[in-house]
């Protein structure tokens, strides 16, 4: 008979429209303050400039996915491990 393993851990790795759900819910908020924003203006040019920031941010938000290690700055390890006192002096 077969056996299933149950995995508890789904949220984690759940993707929506390619995005985890944190940054899909940034992108929803994006999105229904752009509605707002597009009901209680007339303007063509407001209209295309939202439409073109949202864009914009979903294909930002689809690099920062796809890059995780985009945003770090600071190597994780040094170059070096050693047990050694450092006397601060360089003989190179």
């Amino acid at each position: 008979m077969k056996k299933f393993i149950v995995y508890k851990d789904i949220r984690k790795r759940a993707i929506i429209f390619g995005l985890p759900i944190s940054l899909f819910a940034l992108m929803m908020i994006s999105i229904v303050t752009s509605l707002l924003v597009i009901i209680f203006s007339f303007s063509f040019g407001v209209i295309i400039g939202i439409i073109s920031m949202n864009v914009g941010l979903y294909v930002t938000l689809i690099r920062i996915t796809g890059n995780p290690h985009f945003f770090t700055w600071q190597k994780t390890f040094p170059k070096m491990i050693s047990n050694r006192r450092n006397s601060g002096l360089d003989y190179e």
